[in-house]
């Protein structure tokens, strides 16, 4: 066997094992047999270990023979000569990627032992993991992306699994309210993904990485693109990843994904899927070099996230809520790291930060219990260092800090009124035209589901 057989072979593998997992899964579902608790479990395991010892061989190969960069291709898909358009399924193992995919298949196969017992009679255990296997096929597919399209393809697949679990508990109204509001911030971040890889295509004629960041491997490609072409291609992927790692000013959705199972939590917006946003700036980053302003607008943003995320995570009344603004803290500070060049540092800092907040958030559950029983041993509160800013900060606006921070920054209202209200009113008035123009053709009403009213008590009150 040659070495680029090894490679194609367990390269492949890492890629079809959660594909093999979710085609499983689905199929049971479909066809109105679910698999039991058990099997679903050892499947799980079995598609985990399988992928991370393909990976890890892999990766030794790679040290072995001193290959830093190799393309693996799954065939032409879509070959559109006029356009000058294809897609090929791609995929890329470097130093980028294979850590990533590494560090996914660990934390994955973490939570999925966890969510087995965690989830245990739960009636919505076989969904929960028909989500898990969507959302860990569509990290593995971002993480060794070696396209652009194929990218988006796994970026799609973990934002609609999130989505989907934050509304996990559908049977109440807040857990689906807001997952739709995760899904409306998704959509954003991923318009602006799909104009960003348009306009590769135009500028470049091809959707490869390899053309697209330069035929140097990660991280020492340079872009073939010139200053203002990246500025404005960057920003679009800026946009994108914003949305999705939950940077300001996106960052209103955060809490709410709460929502969800503590093992969504941990495995999206602790680890793996908020820092989706931080590897698609690592993975474009040789366009952050052409345009310097583009790299301080992402420190900018970065930094803005990371003091946003200090301040709200200090007054959250919710330990899996003040975790996740301090998870974007993290991120923030590593956007920072990117726009700055640290490129390695930054994707260490990914791998750290991800493991220590998966832990932080799977001991979540049982954190509360242990700390009363540490004030019940000792018969008091727990001793709490007085805060450095009652010696610089006048009260006054010690307050000012505190309402701004409990109210979250007021991004909800400010995003409600200068994004959504203005959408709204503009379908509103093309709903009325529509209705003029039916109406005079029909010649009177011409709606019959006018005269249904909605119902006019507040969701709330499914609380």
């Amino acid at each position: 066997m040659t070495l680029e057989f090894l490679f194609q072979l367990f390269g492949t593998t890492v890629v079809v094992c959660p594909a093999i997992l979710l085609l499983l899964f689905g199929t049971s579902t479909l066809l109105g047999r679910p698999l039991g608790e058990r099997a679903l479990s050892r499947l799980t395991e079995g598609s985990v270990l399988c992928g991370l010892f393909s990976a890890i061989i892999v990766l030794v190969l790679m040290l072995l023979y001193d290959y830093r960069h190799v393309p693996i291709e799954l065939g032409h898909w879509v070959i559109l000569d006029e356009e000058h358009f294809h897609f090929n399924l791609k995929f890329v193992f470097d130093r980028l990627s294979v850590p990533f995919v590494i560090l996914t298949y660990v934390l994955c196969g973490t939570i999925g032992a966890f969510a087995s017992r965690y989830l245990h009679r739960e009636p919505g255990f076989n969904r929960f993991f028909n989500f898990y296997a969507f959302f860990m096929l569509g990290m593995v597919i971002s993480s060794l992306a070696g396209t652009i399209e194929a990218l988006f393809l796994g970026w799609e697949l973990v934002g609609l699994s999130s989505a989907l679990l934050v509304a996990f508990f559908h049977e109440r109204v807040n857990p689906v309210r807001n997952g739709l509001r995760v899904w409306t911030v998704y959509r954003i971040a991923d318009a602006a993904f799909l104009v960003a890889a348009i306009m590769l295509h135009h500028l470049t004629g091809a959707g490869d990485f390899d053309l697209l960041m330069g035929t140097g491997p990660w991280p020492e490609g340079t872009a073939n693109l010139s200053q203002t072409h990246a500025l404005f291609v960057g920003l679009l992927l800026l946009i994108a990843a914003a949305g999705k790692s939950a940077l300001v000013p996106f960052s209103e959705w955060l809490p709410r994904a709460m929502e969800g199972p503590t093992p969504s939590s941990a495995v999206f917006y602790g680890s793996l899927s908020v820092h989706l946003g931080a590897y698609l700036l690592l993975r474009v980053s040789p366009i952050l070099e052409v345009s310097p302003l583009l790299s301080a607008i992402v420190v900018i943003v970065g930094l803005l996230s990371a003091i946003y995320g200090a301040m709200t995570a200090r007054v959250q009344a919710d330990v899996k809520s003040a975790l996740a603004f301090a998870s974007l803290t993290q991120v923030g500070i590593i956007v920072v790291e990117i726009g700055l060049g640290f490129r390695y540092l930054a994707l260490i800092h990914i791998i750290g930060h991800a493991c220590l907040r998966t832990l932080q958030l799977l001991r979540a559950p049982s954190l509360l219990r242990d700390y009363h029983e540490m004030e019940n041993a000792i018969g008091s509160h727990l001793p709490r260092e007085q805060s450095v800013w009652r010696r610089f900060m006048s009260e006054r606006a010690r307050y000012w800090l505190y309402r701004y921070s409990l109210e979250r920054g007021f991004l909800d209202a400010l995003l409600f009124a200068y994004v959504v209200r203005p959408f709204t009113k503009f379908f509103q008035w093309c709903d009325a035209l529509e209705r003029k123009w039916t109406d005079f053709l029909a010649g009177g009403e011409s709606r019959e589901s006018d005269d249904l009213r909605p119902h006019t008590f507040s969701p709330e009150d499914y609380l």
